[in-house]
């Protein structure tokens, strides 16, 4: 029976809810010392000295600092900026110095305190503004980690030929992945000296790749197991190149095993957090509201190393335009240096913060204008034909105007906003009303030439007992991965689910699939597991076959003009917010949410459904509560009592309906959308507040305090 597109048990579900899961602080390891960190509690300075408290029990501790690095004291990625262990510079506060293993965990953070850092300290940067303004030089001469332009054409004569042109300024925060699990390790040396992590992470070949420099190891000598992971959010890709580079030096200089298990306070002051954004919108607009030119300008803080910041960048620029057609655009983007913790990968991945400009920027024209945004969107929307500000030329599966328009008829938007005016009118009344509407779209998978570059493989094979393994490095973090990996060579083998098992993912089992980024794991990681599994299909004689990634051939892109087809292929969602406000707090209640989300095909309905909702109050938390406070560039309110992220009782009734349109080069037709649902919510919660209030409101997070001082 046939198991793409029904929403089967999932695979990893029964463990978890019965608790038997292994994560990684459950996993028992005798002789096991317990790792902490020691870190700046400076932003910006040089180390002049560390000295250890003579009276503390040293003898029973393994301590590590930059000197007990054998390779470079590197964290590779997109640039080997970022030290492993600070040396002689202190960059951001709770970068991390010495670390301490001790067999006792208490003893080990007691440790901590029995250790002083001498610090010659400077006046930090820890504004974009600052950061452009060379208070101090961080980076380069300009303190620009990365910068790109994008450019369709003719922006002079767009602007000479427009009717009105419109401008505003959008601010975007902080944000916290808020992940169940903390980040956590544990890493010990085998008798033939190879190195094992395991740990809570979302791609175990980007560990590898760290670790090699870093213990100046090959890559047989380092094994990599992803541990059962309790979320991520984008949180767990890069980071845990550092934590795990620490566990495996302290358990090298221990000869035992060693973990390292971050508590929340920890974990939220020194981990990465979306990127923070200014973003400026200059649009030339026709008597009708057609877009004529969009002149945008996109800064990002990075904080004080590069990280995965030019990707981030990137990605926002490419979304800025938003799921609208524009002849004219000149869009040009920045992240900069700042003395602030690294910010880095979070599901949307830059988009959500250009998405949330562009739609509230359409909600601004709409309104100089004097027609209803709901025309505007319909206007200029994105569709089959569409020639985009990168020259792609979309050619299918294009979900916009159904997402939009099965959005507002579901969600009664036009109903419903007559009816609040109404309602708004009446100054009895101990609130006011509003329901507002965003649109936005998605690229899956890497920008551009990425794919081809990583040149990812994926491997199916058969046992003797009957059994179909899939083997992929793609992690599952809890949002139903292996499952739908499972259904997808289940049905293209024509076998029953029971006979499928996805292996766990290890470095020495699985091939290189790439990361569990940027909505990829579904629509590539996907394809390339029904590739592997036609062909095994076709050779009953194989036990195994293997498959490496190819781009479709229409694909075609220039990473240096910044030109072609940037995605194969975009998921498309609307959201429909109606809210309420009240006169007296001006706290702010979500009624209700519609949302319709564009797929391509849902292997996995329930699965879909569960990221859309999941995602949805991500986005109206980072809309509406959460507010990451920084001073000196410190994390002021890094533990749940005081960063404050929507729980079940906040979530409000959620409306949703999937909508295919299948892409012709994604499996069985899907396409990545695990990014999308966090992108939509900001955006409409702002407009439904403009209908509500009047105000437009260009800033994140929207507390109560900023509609008051709106108001007043």
């Amino acid at each position: 029976m046939p198991v793409v597109g029904k929403s089967v048990a999932r695979l990893d579900g029964l463990a978890k809810v019965t608790g038997t899961a292994k994560y990684v602080d459950d996993l028992r390891l005798p002789g096991c010392l317990f790792g902490v960190t020691l870190r700046s509690s400076i932003a910006y300075g040089s180390i002049k000295g560390i000295a250890f408290d003579a009276a503390f029990p040293w003898k029973e501790c393994v301590v590590v600092t930059a000197k007990d690095v054998p390779g470079q004291n590197r964290v590779q990625l997109l640039e080997d900026d970022q030290p492993l262990l600070a040396e002689t510079r202190v960059m951001h506060p709770m970068e991390p110095i010495a670390l301490i293993a001790h067999p006792d965990r208490a003893t080990a953070y007691e440790a901590l305190r029995h250790v002083r850092v001498d610090y010659e300290e400077l006046d930090p940067v820890l504004s974009i503004e600052d950061s452009l303004a060379k208070k101090r030089l961080l980076r380069g001469e300009d303190n620009v980690f990365r910068s790109f332009l994008l450019e369709k054409g003719d922006i002079r004569a767009g602007f000479a030929s427009a009717a009105h042109i419109v401008e505003g300024e959008y601010r975007v925060p902080h944000q916290e992945h808020a992940y169940i699990e903390t980040n956590g390790v544990a890493a010990w040396v085998e008798k033939d000296g190879t190195v094992i992590i395991t740990g809570s992470m979302q791609c175990p070949y980007y560990v590898l790749k760290a670790l090699k420099p870093i213990l100046g190891l090959p890559a047989e000598k380092i094994r990599v197991i992803q541990a059962v992971t309790g979320g991520a959010f984008g949180g767990k890709e890069e980071f845990p190149n550092m934590i795990c580079g620490h566990a495996a030096l302290l358990a090298l200089k221990a000869k035992q095993p060693v973990k390292i298990i971050y508590d929340r306070a920890e974990d939220m002051a020194c981990s990465t957090k979306r990127h923070p954004a200014v973003v400026r919108h200059k649009t030339g607009v026709d008597s009708k509201g057609r877009l004529l030119a969009q002149e945008i300008d996109v800064l990002m803080d990075g904080g004080a190393y590069v990280t995965v910041s030019p990707v981030v960048l990137s990605r926002g620029l490419l979304h800025s335009t938003g799921t609208y057609e524009c002849p004219h655009v000149r869009a040009r983007a920045r992240v900069v240096a700042t003395n602030t913790p690294p910010n880095g990968a979070f599901r949307g991945f830059g988009a959500p913060q250009t998405l949330f400009a562009v739609e509230l920027h359409m909600e601004k024209i709409a309104k100089t204008l004097g027609i209803p945004s709901l025309e505007l969107r319909r206007r200029n929307i994105l569709k089959i034909g569409s020639v985009m500000a990168t020259g792609q030329r979309l050619k299918e599966s294009v979900g916009a105007s159904d997402a939009l328009e099965t959005t507002v008829r579901r969600s009664g938007y036009l109903r419903k906003r007559a009816a609040h005016d109404r309602w708004n009118k009446d100054p009895r009344k101990p609130c006011w009303r509003g329901i507002g509407l965003a649109l936005v779209h998605h690229g899956a998978g890497f920008t551009g030439s990425g794919e081809v570059n990583i040149a990812s493989k994926a491997a199916v094979s058969r046992a003797r007992d009957g059994k179909i393994w899939v083997k992929v490095s793609n992690t599952e973090m809890g949002q139903g991965a292996s499952t739908t990996l499972a259904q997808i060579a289940a049905d293209t083998l024509g076998v029953p689910l029971a006979r499928v098992n996805v292996v766990t993912p290890d470095t020495h089992r699985v091939p290189d699939t790439g990361p569990t980024v940027a909505s990829r794991t579904c629509q590539i990681a996907g394809g390339l597991v029904r590739k592997a599994a036609l062909r095994l299909k076709e050779k009953p004689e194989e036990t195994e076959c293997v498959v490496q990634y190819e781009a479709p051939g229409a694909i075609h892109w220039d990473d240096k003009l910044y030109r072609g087809e940037a995605y194969g292929a975009y998921g498309f969602a609307c959201a429909v917010v109606d809210l309420e406000v009240d006169k007296l707090t001006c706290e702010v209640k979500v009624r209700k949410v519609t949302t319709c989300h564009e797929v391509g095909k849902a292997i996995h309905p329930l699965i879909v459904e569960g990221q859309i909702m999941g995602g949805v109050l991500q986005g109206l938390g980072y809309a509406l509560i959460e507010d990451a406070v920084f001073r000196k560039g410190v994390m002021q309110n890094a533990q749940f009592t005081n960063y404050t992220i929507p729980t079940a009782v906040d979530a409000p009734e959620i409306e949703v309906k999937i909508l295919e349109h299948p892409y012709s080069h994604g499996p069985f037709g899907a396409k990545g959308f695990g990014e999308l649902p966090t992108d939509v919510p900001a955006p409409a919660v702002a407009a439904a507040l403009l209908h509500a209030t009047g105000k437009l409101f260009c800033e994140l997070p929207i507390l109560p305090e900023r509609i008051a001082k709106a108001l007043a």
